[in-house]
Formats: C-alpha cells, structure tokens, sequence
C-alpha cells in the first residue's frame, strides 16, 4: 500500500465523483493525478409507469447512499480510514428529462427520464420556433409539451432540472447546472457561456399565449462553467450523503454534469477535432467542433463541453440492452444445465465469437429499439431479430448482427457528420460497457464510423471517474488553466490511448448493414403498429 495514498486520504487531498448512469449508480474516489483510491456501486433500473420511463426520487436517495457507503467500505478495507473529509465532490447522471418542483420544493410530477418519446408535437413545434433542433428528450421539450397537454401542474411550476441538478440540489441547496446539462435542457450560446437569450425571449412569448406568466429562464437553474463554484456540501446534504455521520459538511462541489460532459472529460475529448463516444445502454457521440453546422438537422444535437464549446452530438436512445437480454439468455441456458456463469467471461466468450461472422452477417437482422428512437423516428420500441430462410443462422453470425445493430442508429447520425458536413475528426475516444472485451467493440466501432477508436485505461470507469476529475479539477487547477490544458498536462500527461485503425473490411460491411437496416425499417414500423 502507498503511504502516498494513504496520506492522500487522511489529509481529504481527493475527489469524490458520483455519477447515476442508466443501469448502476457508481461512486469513485481518486486522488489528484487521476488515481482511482476506491469505487462503490449500486445497481438500478427505470421504471415503466403509466407510459412514462421514470426513476423514483426514493430509489436515487437509496442508491446514492449505497454507492457512497461501499466506496467508503472499500476505502476502509484497503487503507485502514475512517472516509470523514474530500477534498470536492462532482455529481453526474444522465443528461435530459424532466423534474418539476412547486415553490414548496414538492415533486409535481414523477421524474421523466431522457428514455420518453413523448415530445413529438413539442418538439416539432420549438424548433421550428428557434431554428434549432430540440429533441423529445430535451428539458424544454418536456416542459412545454406538458403546456400543449394542458396539464394542471404547469402553473405550479417553480423549479425544474435534471438528475444531476437535483442531487446536487440536496447535496447543497444550490439550484446550478454545468453547461453541459444545461445545454440538454434548453439551447446553450456558447459566447456568453448561458441560456441563449433570443430563445429564451421566444419561449416565454410561447408560454405567455399559453396563459403561463413566469419566465423559463427563473425556473431554470443558473449555467455554470467547469472550475466555477457550485455550492459546499451542506450538514442536511453531508447526512444524506453519508447516514452515518462521519463524513464532515463544507466539502466544495463542482458543477454538476450530465453524463456527456463526463465521457468528454473521461477521454480527454474536449478539445476541437476530438471527439469521444459512450456506448452502453444507452449510445450517443460527441465531436467538438471547428465550425458551426451548415444547417439544424433533427438527428444532430448541439450541446457543449463542461467548459461550454459548440459540441455535435448524436444521442441514441437504445444501445446494448437488447443485447444484454439475448446474453442473459444464454446464462439461463447454461443454468438450465447446472453450469454456474462468469458473466465477464460469458460476454467476452460470445463477443470475441462474433469476430468469426461474416461480412455480410449471414443474412441477419436486428433492430434493438427497447424504447423508441428519434433518429429513426420510432415512438415505441419493439426489439425484432429478422432471419429468411435461407439466411445462415449461428453464432457467430448472431452475435455479430446484434453488435452491429447496437449501433445502427448511431451511425445513422455519424454519417451526416462525417460525410454530409465534412467534419474532421481525427480519433474518437471510446468508453462504456461496449468497449469492456478487448477489440472487439473497439474494432466494429471503429469500422461503423470509420474513424480509428482509442481507448484509455479510465475508459472502465467511464462518467464517474469523469465527474470526479471534474471535481479535482475546481480544487487544482492553476488561475487561468482551461480545462483542456488541465486534462492533457496533468491527467493525461501525453497518454493517447489504444488505438484501432478501422479496416476496409468493416467498414465496407458496416456500410452494407446500414443500407439494409435502413431498407428493413418497414418490417420494423409493421412490428411497433401490430402490437399497439
């Protein structure tokens, strides 16, 4: 054990990053160079209720105390300390959705996940209205399709934010947000680094016809930058945090991010002609760009680094989780038989044997819509393997097919990037669960957007080690030094990572697969109306 560490942590010389992703909530602790000292975790899942995908505020209560207790435990198992004082903390989630509060700070509705494709009229009719894109995930697009539904709780609504925004909300009672999140939750201008100002004129004309007085931008919370103070942990948040009470109140907390930023600051992806892709549950792209888009298209989001640069993003509701499920039966398969499962070597075993598909995926194809998908314009989600007759139906062939349709979509997006706007991308950093075989994610990433993929070792631990040297980095960063030169002198200090080159072989393939998801997308919709 080092006694530097060991040191690190009895003298609060850490940062603590909390991140609620879709699946597990994680905590990491590290200290100043980046090192991870422990992790804790809790495991969770959405909810469908009465149509809407929502998290219960309890539950987020729960697993936030969970990820910090085992964090905490961890510590004390390989150091021997009692965890009572952090040097920052950064709270993380997923960005988007809804969570409106009355001036009594009472929960108006239950949370409405970034998952819901409910936005559609709200959607078409903001962005039209500002010549830029809202997706149905988006806050704004929320809050003003539940104006076009005329629901009762609009009038009360005195506060809304994100995930994020609300556990850091408790955690210290500042109503803030990076502008990152911010940016999923109302349009950003980069210039003054804040809401942009003609949009949020036109919204609160919107609203007014609507017989709504207030202004968007007082419900809101305040933007701010990566390094800017966002509040200290307060006694009634150290309590929540940490039940026990050892853990000491007064503990400076960065602003809050949602889990784009985080996979940005993960893969030192903040810089122009970088790019970084988070491929999980969930899948979306980043590329921080040189210049602004030739026009809004609706696959593209515009979003922005935790420092506030113009960010092309292209956000998938649906990634590995139809595929999880069809590995998930494998386990049950294996059991069936007395055979006890290593996950980890399960995933790696089936991953590794997609490699031996063909080029052509034996004629296969899948659609992993668990949820709707905006980029293919699907409201509902109905998962669908398609095979004919003479289709060679095996494993390898399987298994290749669900990994290539777990990023169908994304790809969809890619290319507009890519091909039709000629953005420079020069390497494209990859994390999440995708990634966790060695190769074989990275490889059929690379050959999807034909871009070479590089990994970092941090890739594992993805957005809450993001968050956290988010975190550090309010506490030790020097006057002046942007968040980009704090990444590339002092975390990664010269690192570029694991990288693939695509081979013409997959990208080619990838390319054929497109044309024929593309062209199937009818059996697909046939699917979503049969079972309406």
């Amino acid at each position: 054990m080092s006694e530097v560490l060991k040191a690190a942590i009895e003298n609060g010389n850490t940062s603590l990053g909390i991140e609620f992703g879709s699946t597990r909530i994680k905590a990491v602790l590290i200290e100043a160079s980046g090192e991870v000292l422990a992790t804790g975790g809790y495991d969770w899942e959405n909810q469908l209720v009465d149509g809407i995908w929502t998290y219960d505020l309890k539950t987020v209560q729960e697993g936030l105390q969970a990820s910090y207790l085992q964090m905490a435990t961890d510590v004390k198992e390989k150091y021997g300390i009692e965890l009572t004082k952090i040097g920052s903390i950064g709270i993380s989630a997923m960005m988007h959705g809804y969570i409106p509060f009355n001036d009594q700070d009472e929960l108006l509705v239950p949370f409405r996940t970034w998952r819901n494709t409910m936005t559609e009229p709200a959607s078409a009719v903001l962005s039209k209205l500002f010549n830029f894109h809202i997706p149905q995930r988006w806050s704004v697009a929320h809050l003003y399709q539940a104006i076009l539904n005329q629901e009762s709780h609009v009038k009360d609504v005195d506060f809304f934010t994100t995930l994020a925004g609300y556990v850091h909300w408790q955690l210290t009672g500042e109503k803030v947000l990076g502008i990152g999140d911010a940016s999923g939750m109302f349009p950003i201008d980069s210039k003054i680094c804040d809401y942009d100002e003609t949009m949020v004129s036109d919204f609160n004309s919107l609203a007014k016809e609507s017989g709504y007085s207030w202004k968007v931008e007082e419900l809101m919370p305040k933007v701010l930058v990566a390094g800017e103070d966002a509040g200290k942990l307060t006694e009634a948040g150290a309590k929540l945090l940490d039940p026990t009470g050892k853990l000491t109140a007064g503990i400076p907390l960065c602003p809050p991010e949602g889990d784009a930023g985080t996979g940005m600051a993960a893969t030192n992806a903040v810089a122009v002609r970088t790019g970084n892709v988070s491929a999980g549950t969930s899948v979306f792209a980043m590329v921080v760009l040189e210049k602004a888009l030739s026009r809004a298209y609706e696959e593209i989001d515009l979003v922005t680094t935790p420092s506030g640069e113009a960010v092309a993003m292209v956000h998938c509701n649906n990634g590995t989780s139809d595929l999880n499920a069809w590995v998930n039966l494998f386990k049950e398969f294996a059991e069936s038989f007395g055979i006890e499962v290593d996950m980890n070597k399960l995933f790696g075993t089936l991953y590794n044997k997609a490699l031996e598909g063909d080029d052509d995926l034996g004629g296969l194809l899948a659609y992993n819509y668990f949820s709707g998908e905006h980029i293919t314009e699907f409201e509902a989600g109905r998962p669908l393997f398609v095979k004919k007759p003479d289709s060679k139906f095996n494993l390898a062939n399987f298994m290749k097919t669900h990994l290539f349709t777990s990023l169908g979509a994304l790809k969809t997006g890619m290319d507009i990037l890519l091909k039709n706007e000629g953005v420079k991308l020069e390497v494209m950093m990859g994390h999440g669960g995708f990634f966790k075989t060695p190769v074989v994610g990275q490889r059929i990433m690379a050959g999807a957007i034909n871009t070479p993929v590089a990994l970092m070792e941090t890739a594992g631990e993805g957005g809450a080690w993001g968050i956290a040297i988010l975190a550090s980095y309010l506490i030790n960063k020097e006057a002046g030094e942007s968040l980009a030169d704090y990444l590339g002198e002092k975390v990664f200090a010269g690192e570029k990572g694991d990288i693939l080159a695509p081979e013409t072989r997959d990208v080619k393939a990838f390319d054929d697969f497109l044309e024929r998801y593309t062209e199937g997308l009818a059996i697909e919709r046939a699917a979503v109306d049969s079972l309406r």
